[in-house]
């Protein structure tokens, strides 16, 4: 849909699937991968990107930075202090200040810390960067952020790599009913369905890693990825019937002449 554009931070996307570049048997895989999904948003991981020594080999390497934005990402931070440091290490990299914000508050769960993930924000707001996100699913949180001035926010669909899809769609729902900016499912898909799900729910992208790269055919899965986003949109901006307990004859036999 060309005239359906993905709008973040005044960057115009043609797709709304996002992908991440962990996990991969082998980075070719990954670049197959990422080829195959459509993606134009690629998550990086800054602790996994040696920008100091770019003479060795980085998956980096094999991302065409012509054909893909960057969004790095400060997986693995636990502070405040710590993801805004990351994310100005991405910046003085040459990565990018476009960032997708991680705070997290447990290691068994890889719940975010939501106190900890509003002071980061506010501070990386101030200094200029496109701030997304991850969250609880909580449309207070949400909202929280975007008072901030994020440019989307990224509520959970399920705990990250979980693949449970969508637990709570009610949650998502008001998240949609009450935010302006886009929302973006982050964490929890497992299947093409997930995806689908997501986007009928009216989200304006979705984001994965572990369902892809994990996958017993990633390559197969990433295709199966991008089928399934386009074809949730679809539907979502179609408008699907209302439910009803009862039968309704798709051919009436009202006013038939005997």
């Amino acid at each position: 849909m060309p005239d359906d554009k993905l709008i973040i931070a005044g960057r115009e996307f043609n797709s709304r699937l996002m992908v991440g570049t962990g996990k991969y048997a082998s980075f070719q895989q990954m670049a197959q991968a990422i080829d195959v999904s459509g993606a134009e948003i690629i998550t990086v991981a800054v602790r996994r990107v040696n920008i100091s020594d770019r003479s060795k080999e980085s998956l980096l390497d094999y991302i065409d930075l012509t054909k893909y934005a960057l969004l790095p990402n400060t997986a693995g931070c636990y502070t405040a202090d710590d993801a805004v440091r990351t994310c100005r290490l991405a910046r003085e990299g040459g990565l990018s200040d476009f960032v997708k914000l991680e705070v997290l508050g447990d290691e068994k769960t890889l719940f975010p810390d939501n106190e900890e993930l509003l002071k980061a924000a506010r501070i990386l707001v101030k200094e200029g960067f496109a701030v997304l996100p991850y969250t609880s699913d909580d449309v207070i949180m949400c909202r929280k952020l975007e008072d901030l001035g994020c440019a989307a926010v990224m509520p959970l669909g399920a705990p990250i790599g979980s693949g449970l899809g969508i637990r709570n769609p009610y949650n998502i729902r008001i998240i949609l009913e009450t935010i302006k900016v886009p929302v973006i499912v982050d964490a929890g898909v497992g299947a093409a369905s997930d995806a689908a799900i997501a986007m009928e729910l009216g989200c304006s992208g979705v984001l994965m890693n572990t369902a892809i790269a994990e996958a017993n055919d990633p390559i197969s899965m990433a295709e199966a990825m991008k089928l399934a986003v386009i074809a949730g949109r679809l539907s979502y901006k179609a408008g699907r019937i209302p439910r009803k307990l009862y039968a309704n004859a798709s051919s009436p036999l009202d006013g038939m002449l005997e």
